[in-house]
């Protein structure tokens, strides 16, 4: 048997080769966990890199017949691109940004719920590759409506709304988070 290994990186140019944290139920983050030096003109009090992290193998037979295939799904935090303006930090804005995170544990949880319901095929690789590139898309839409529907923090109801909201998808997932 041969086997293929791939590893995809959301921001695979950006992010290679630095310092990651991965999502944890039990840890918050803290402002500490925000390295980056703050960009000024901007006009954010803080920025939140995260992205998921996406590898697979794929087992072939000698005639290429693909036979099994697994996968890694990780939501990560890049501490090196986060930054905050230490003049500006409030628990709010934390928990804001905390958020963020928390979406990018979602969206990483529905990405292997997608991948489960994946069949062997020959196709496979191309299926996981779009499966990565739609569920990206989809990350992405849904951070910037959070931004837009909190004001970036400073709708107080709306930001509430969202944590409860995440919080239940994530619990509605649970069985696709990975374990610690």
């Amino acid at each position: 048997m041969n086997k293929l290994f791939i590893f995809c990186l959301v921001f695979l140019l950006n992010f290679q080769d630095q310092p990651v944290k991965s999502w944890k139920a039990s840890y918050k983050l803290t402002w500490n966990d925000f390295k980056g030096k703050p960009q000024l003109q901007t006009g954010a009090a803080a920025i939140t890199a995260s992205g998921i992290s996406f590898g697979f193998s794929i087992t072939e037979t000698d005639s290429h017949k693909v036979v099994d295939f697994t996968t890694e799904v990780h939501a990560h935090f890049y501490p090196e691109q986060s930054w905050y303006i230490p003049e500006q930090a409030t628990n709010t804005i934390l928990g804001h940004e905390q958020l963020h995170f928390d979406i990018t544990e979602l969206f990483a949880r529905k990405f292997r719920q997608r991948i489960s319901k994946l069949k062997i095929s020959n196709n496979i690789k191309q299926e996981l590759k779009a499966l990565h590139k739609t569920i990206n898309k989809e990350l992405a839409v849904c951070q910037n409506k959070y931004d837009s529907e909190t004001d970036f923090s400073r709708s107080f109801e709306a930001q509430l709304q969202w944590k409860l909201y995440v919080e239940a998808e994530l619990k509605a997932l649970e069985d696709f988070e990975l374990k610690e």
